[in-house]
């Protein structure tokens, strides 16, 4: 069984190039969300403990895997030195049903998240939009930007953070980007004059991190933030002004922005689930005055992309340690013969 660290993903990304990868898994995403109803998939089961959430994230393609996630979010994290995010993950053949791989997902989940918005972006914002916002200056904000930096011709980047330690962060990271980047004060100041705004806050509330009146037509949101009950970060209203895409209707009716509305009203104001414009069955824009809206919280399929990506390039590199975690047997019903 592969085993793939936290150094060995970095040897792949070294290997195959970091945004030959995010490319990769674009393409990789748009092939999997193409075979939609090729898998059996169901809302994340979530428990929910004091401080934060944990997840399991299943999904089966009923021709080749079956891969889960488990993942965390923990708010108040960092104030112990911790992460608020953290994951690892499993890719299994299904016709014997053996672990092919057991991998870090935290490292992954960072570049899944900015492959799939970067996807959902290119198929949603103005074709000419050059000014980004983000919200939130996290652990995953860097990958977001890079992603953007694939489907658009960024000029600008506008960023910001209640936490100013992390707008230092972010702005040392990105300092060699080429980027103009400009720190904002508050939020509605970032946001201004913005073409693609991504929100990524971790506080665990209904919160109107972004208000009705700051949204412009034209603008597009990728909203990543509201990834569990009880958590979003748009004001309300905003949903009725704005052609919204999700990517699994059932587990963001759970989860995501729309899960403030009533079952009934949810169906009609979504406009489509991201494999329908991929298929081409729906559109992401009708016109350049039109506010779009990813209400995003992330989906197994999503996991399964990157897992299968990082197993192909595991095995082209011969990067990965093999650890011996199955029985092997002369006689598979002697399970007690491996005791010594």
């Amino acid at each position: 069984m592969k085993i793939i660290s936290i150094e060995s993903l970095n040897k792949i990304l070294e290997k195959h190039g970091f945004e030959n990868y995010l490319k990769d898994l674009m393409e990789a995403l748009k092939r999997d969300y193409s075979r939609w109803d090729k898998f059996t998939k169901m809302p994340r089961p979530a428990m929910h403990v004091p401080g934060g959430v944990l997840e399991l994230m299943p999904i089966c393609d009923n021709e080749l895997y079956y891969t889960f996630k488990y993942v965390n979010c923990h708010p108040k994290n960092p104030e112990s030195g911790k992460m608020t995010i953290v994951a690892t993950g499993q890719l299994s053949r299904i016709d014997t049903g053996y672990p092919l791989m057991f991998s870090e997902m935290t490292l992954l989940t960072a570049l899944r998240t900015a492959a799939n918005s970067a996807l959902a972006t290119n198929l949603m914002a103005r074709k000419n939009a050059k000014v980004l916002a983000v919200i939130g200056t996290g652990a995953q904000s860097e990958f977001q930007v890079k992603g953007m930096q694939l489907i658009r011709d960024i000029k600008e980047v506008r960023y910001f953070d209640i936490d100013a330690k992390a707008m230092d962060k972010f702005e040392k990271n990105m300092k060699d980007s080429g980027l103009k980047l400009v720190r904002g004060k508050n939020v509605q100041e970032t946001i201004e004059n913005a073409d693609i705004i991504t929100v990524c806050t971790a506080c665990k509330a209904n919160v109107d991190v972004i208000k009705n009146d700051w949204v412009k037509n034209g603008m597009h949101l990728n909203a990543l933030g509201g990834d569990t009950v009880g958590k979003t970060e748009l004001e309300l209203s905003i949903l009725n002004r704005s052609r919204i895409v999700v990517e699994y209707f059932e587990q963001s009716f759970i989860e995501g922005e729309i899960q403030r509305l009533k079952l009934k009203d949810a169906k009609k104001m979504v406009s489509a689930e991201m494999f329908e414009i991929i298929n081409g069955n729906q559109k992401g824009r009708e016109n350049d005055k039109e506010i779009t809206l990813f209400d995003s919280v992330g989906i197994g399929l999503e996991d399964y992309s990157a897992l299968r990506l990082t197993y192909e390039l595991s095995k082209r590199y011969g990067i990965g340690e093999e650890l011996n975690l199955l029985p092997d047997m002369k006689d598979p019903k002697d399970l007690i013969s491996l005791i010594k």
